[in-house]
């Protein structure tokens, strides 16, 4: 899960972010953070819409390169 700080630094930077939900790049979910809580964070996409995701996802830099969950490793 990540940190209040990390998500507070994504916040304030208005950096785009890539949220990893599964083994498929096109079930990944691009936008900017905008709330969150205990267990879920606010993401705004790129068309405007707000959607509501949990906070147990991979988080990463849309920048970045896309990394492989943790659920598809194998472990």
């Amino acid at each position: 899960m990540i940190t209040e700080e990390q998500l507070d630094a994504f916040r304030q930077s208005g950096e785009p972010v890539r949220v990893v939900r599964d083994g498929l790049a096109a079930n990944d979910v691009y936008g900017i953070i905008v709330a969150w809580d205990d267990s879920s964070l606010v993401l705004r996409k790129v068309n405007k819409r707000v959607v509501k995701l949990s906070r147990d996802y991979t988080l990463e830099r849309a920048a970045d390169d896309r990394s492989v969950p943790d659920v598809m490793s194998g472990e």
